[in-house]
């Protein structure tokens, strides 16, 4: 910034008393600033030659990383057509498909396609039965008030989506199932164990995942005065099933890691008397890495998921066509809310949303879902969101709803 005022000039009586002495050193001063500037301006012949070869090499880099394939950048969802129709199933085909590709002449200008296991494998461990597969096989018995086995089905889909016909396009209705919020570890111990990049040789794994169905092992003694002995016996039981394996020692559970199909809350009791299990708190539990519905911010060891929604793709080109399909919708009105009263809260919030809704003919559009109504799937939910610009999502019994991640796929 310039200053306010200008300084004044020198008097004649400040240049009359100047000595040669000061003339001399002021000479040597400006002499050697113009040296130290034209050092600057022209440099010498050696830093010349840096500058010229770091240039140069990073041209080189530039136009190295402008010729890769664009498939050797994609990091995101695979395509259905990269280097096989169908994904690899186990580690075996792996290796046969890459052999194969090795034949392929030198000349060839199909190129091999990438290791997607280059990060490493996962090995399953093959837990007791009482601990994932009887816990199915005795779904009816899941839930105090009524069987969880068709919400178990398919593999944790579900049941496929029934009535969606007119509503979403004709060919993604296979995509779509009646989802429980509470699937998530079914869903993916039933994925990773045809994953392309499970092992069955632990010495050659990176990473061991524990299917241990801790949220529905949990459920059940939730409710209707169970004790909470009854509610960690289960977690107690896995922990010591694994203290007499090997790799879980070598490591003491540092590359281990679970699914929990709640949120983290239910496995956070710091008192008997508290509701949820104590699971995250047991010793054992302190290194796996736990991949959960809403994990607990200061722990470093949760690893936050979504609740699952009953959209699921099959491949690249469904989610294209999803992403289409909801970007071109004619949505008829503002907001919507799809919930149900709480009748047992005074002044209950979402009762407050659902009265506004319907007084607000034209520009909200409200789902009721008071009883059972949207427990078991209907297609009413899809078409609200699918139709509406906005959703109310007011917080759940905890800090999120399955509703919100509903409401972001439509």
């Amino acid at each position: 910034m310039l200053p306010i005022h200008s300084p004044k000039p020198p008097s004649s009586t400040t240049k009359a008393t100047t000595t040669p002495e000061l003339n001399s050193i002021e000479h040597k001063n400006s002499s050697s600033s113009f040296r130290s500037q034209n050092s600057f301006v022209f440099p010498n012949s050696n830093r010349l030659w840096l500058l010229l070869v770091i240039v140069s090499l990073q041209i080189i880099l530039l136009l190295m990383a402008r010729g890769l394939p664009l498939s050797h950048r994609r990091t995101h969802f695979p395509s259905p057509l990269s280097y096989d129709h169908k994904p690899v199933q186990n580690p075996a085909n792996f290796s046969t498909h890459r052999s194969k590709s090795a034949n392929i002449s030198i000349s060839s200008t199909v190129s091999s396609p990438p290791d997607r296991c280059s990060s490493g494998r996962i090995f399953v461990y093959d837990l007791p039965a009482f601990f994932n597969r009887e816990l199915l096989d005795n779904c009816a018995d899941l839930d105090p008030w009524h069987s969880r086995c068709e919400a178990l089905s398919n593999g944790g889909f579900g049941r496929e989506a029934a009535g969606l016909s007119g509503v979403i396009p004709e060919g993604l209705v296979p995509a779509w199932y009646w989802t429980d919020q509470f699937a998530m570890e079914v869903i993916y111990h039933n994925r990773v164990l045809s994953h392309e990049c499970r092992t069955t040789e632990p010495d050659s794994a990176m990473a061991f995942y524990i299917p241990f169905y801790a949220g529905l092992a949990v459920g059940k003694y939730l409710w209707l005065g169970y004790s909470s002995k009854d509610r960690d016996r289960y977690c107690e039981m896995m922990l010591e099933w694994l203290k007499d394996q090997p790799y879980w020692n070598r490591s003491d559970g540092w590359d281990h890691f679970m699914t929990m199909g709640r949120i983290t809350w239910d496995f956070r009791r710091s008192k008997n008397e508290d509701w949820g299990s104590s699971c995250i708190y047991m010793p054992g539990m302190r290194n796996i890495t736990r991949l959960l519905i809403e994990r607990n911010p200061w722990d470093y060891f949760d690893v936050v998921v979504p609740y699952p929604t009953g959209f699921h793709p099959r491949s690249d080109s469904d989610i294209v066509q999803w992403q289409n399909f909801v970007r071109n919708r004619r949505r008829k009105t503002l907001f919507c809310f799809v919930g149900a009263p709480r009748a047992a809260i005074k002044n209950d919030f979402r009762g407050l949303l659902l009265n506004h809704c319907n007084n607000a003919s034209g520009s909200c559009k409200a789902a009721d879902c008071t009883g059972s109504r949207c427990s078991n799937g209907t297609s009413v939910i899809l078409q609200t969101f699918l139709d509406s610009d906005f959703c109310l999502q007011p917080r759940g019994d905890s800090f999120t709803r399955r509703s919100v991640f509903d409401c972001m796929i439509a």
